[in-house]
């Protein structure tokens, strides 16, 4: 009896969550009813905290934090809609520290200058942020930039520490057994080593110089200062309340209930509008949701063959997504933009196939995220036109393979095993023995003929002899603008000069407006309650561990990676 009463609380309790998760879901995403927008008001943005390139249906992530992270593809539809929207006469951007890389702040802060390009003005409004270079870029694309009278303006540069593991590794009896291809392949070098390599250095400081000198070329243009000046004002670093006006790096030092009383049309006070409640608000022009149709896929993830799954690009899901798109008659062209460190050289080559395919029947442009790196620039080789923020880390083009022995902790925390093989090589990447010297030769012979598949596909796709691949490749990591000039990347833009591209491949009228068809699509409630992509227990974790898991999963599916080194860096 008591059995059966447990099992009942059990379901009790399993059929609360479900139906408090089904609600959450229904009222978030489906069952809203449309708002209302006032005839004279501002849109209200608050740009914090995780920024991601779409948003999935993680119920349980909602009913944890009850917030979704904000997504760059519901950014640009409420902007271009507000755009549009006779209705919204300014916006207003509440700037805290956004958790994302440069490019992808690169991109909101293009949706910023086109939005502005209607007449209407923009106001970045900034309380607190004692760190704040990556957003202060951003906040200088608006009209007015206003602090609060005791608020901190930090904007001390860029870079910080590069952890390195090695000798930590070693004390506890762990060891990472890695080949790579070639010398500037060093995204494992946290763990194998105590200080930068030669070729790791020179390749961060390239890196970090080149998007320091796109940051202080667009921040001081923006505020009619030259690069020496705002070098000065970076060298001081910090800012309060009034000496950030004094400096001309903020225009209004002013509390909010200020600010608001200065949005006005006339002596009429324009009415809030917040961010959430705008999206469901229907477009007030016309246009945006008519237009030929072009295919949007987003890459987004590590990635490993099979199917995707959280965090994850699944080889098997986007070439799925891709034939589909392809398939459709009704779709103009394809845009991909692709978000990713890279993973599985079998993962990416399976996706590139499948561009390849559909290449040969439509337009397809690529428009690169914060990484399109190894992996990720592997899967976009097919591209007529490869697209890329300035700040994008890209290239990356080499291989690494290995694994981690934990024979000394095992033998310190007296952790036995019996060896039990079929085969001579049957226990190659076990963790209780390090490699031999044979099995290490083995290993980078396999990983150069991957390296060799790289370098022919990359020559190919890009109209360049094995040696010019070569040259820029060996693992090398580079921004956006250097990929430009070393033939890796068409040209500089966002994903609006992605479409644009698209369109003009497709012979639509550069004023002609499109719908875009996206992948993901999404889901159903049971999809997103059930499905493996979206455990609970993954949302239960913290954000850091949470960022962790994908390169923990990759490291555990696959031997051979195109992966580039995106964590190499830490403040």
């Amino acid at each position: 009896m008591k059995k059966g009463k447990y099992i009942l609380i059990i379901f009790l309790i399993l059929g609360i969550l479900a139906l408090a998760a089904f609600l959450s879901y229904v009222l978030t995403s489906f069952g809203r009813p449309s708002v209302h927008v006032p005839s004279k008001a501002y849109l209200d943005i608050d740009l914090s905290g995780e920024i991601v390139e779409i948003a999935q249906d993680d119920i349980f992530t909602l009913l944890l934090s009850g917030r979704k992270p904000l997504a760059l593809h519901d950014l640009r539809l409420n902007i271009r809609k507000a755009k549009s929207d006779a209705r919204i006469q300014a916006m207003v951007l509440r700037l805290n520290v956004l958790i994302c890389d440069w490019a992808k702040t690169d991109e909101i802060r293009r949706l910023i200058l086109d939005f502005r390009t209607s007449g209407k003005k923009v106001y970045a409004y900034i309380e607190e942020a004692p760190d704040f270079d990556k957003e202060y870029y951003l906040a200088t694309a608006c009209d007015t930039i206003v602090l609060h009278p005791m608020g901190w303006l930090g904007i001390n540069g860029l870079g910080g520490y590069v952890p390195f593991f090695g000798k930590a590794l070693e004390k506890i009896g762990v060891k990472a057994e890695f080949e790579h291809v070639e010398e500037y392949k060093t995204a494992i070098n946290t763990f194998t080593e105590s200080r930068f390599t030669p070729s790791h250095r020179e390749m961060m400081e390239s890196l970090y110089s080149d998007v320091f000198e796109t940051y202080v070329s667009t921040v001081s243009e923006a505020r009619g200062k030259t690069a020496e000046e705002m070098r000065a004002l970076i060298n001081r670093a910090f800012y309060q309340g009034p000496r950030a006006m004094e400096a001309g790096l903020v225009d209004a030092v002013l509390f909010e209930d200020e600010l608001r009383d200065n949005l006005k049309d006339g002596d009429q006070e324009l009415s809030r509008i917040r961010f959430d409640d705008y999206a469901k608000a229907r477009p007030a022009a016309a246009g945006l949701r008519s237009g030929r149709k072009v295919a949007l896929i987003y890459a987004v993830g590590p990635i490993l063959t099979g199917e995707s799954m959280s965090q994850i690009m699944g080889g098997t899901t986007t070439a799925r997504w891709i034939r589909q798109a392809r398939e459709d008659k009704s779709l103009a062209a394809i845009v991909v933009r692709v978000d990713s460190p890279g993973g599985s050289s079998t993962g990416s080559d399976v996706i590139r196939r499948e561009l390849a395919l559909a290449a040969r029947d439509k337009p397809v442009v690529v428009s690169m995220s914060d990484m399109a790196g190894s992996g990720g620039y592997w899967i976009s080789l097919p591209a007529h036109k490869i697209m890329a923020h300035p700040q994008t880390w890209t290239g990356s083009i080499g291989v690494l393979a290995g694994k981690f022995s934990f024979g000394g902790l095992y033998e310190k925390i007296g952790v036995t095993g019996e060896k039990l093989t079929y085969g001579e090589k049957a226990d190659i990447f076990t963790t209780f023995r390090e490699f031999t010297p044979e099995e290490r030769d083995v290993l980078k012979s396999e990983i150069l003929w991957t390296y060799e598949q790289f370098l022919d596909r990359v020559a190919e796709a890009r109209n360049m002899s094995r040696d010019e691949v070569d040259a820029v490749g060996r693992g090398r990591v580079w921004t956006g603008r250097q990929a430009v000039e070393a033939g890796l990347v068409d040209a500089l833009g966002g994903l609006t000069e992605a479409v644009d591209q698209a369109k003009i491949l497709a012979g639509i009228a550069p004023d002609e407006a499109v719908r875009l068809v996206v992948w993901p699509k999404k889901r159903s409630f049971w999809d997103a309650f059930l499905g493996r992509r979206d455990p609970a227990s993954e949302a239960l974790l913290p954000r850091h561990i949470r960022q962790a898991l994908p390169v923990l999963k990759l490291m555990e599916r696959t031997r051979s990676w195109a992966i580039m080194p995106g964590w190499a860096a830490a403040s």
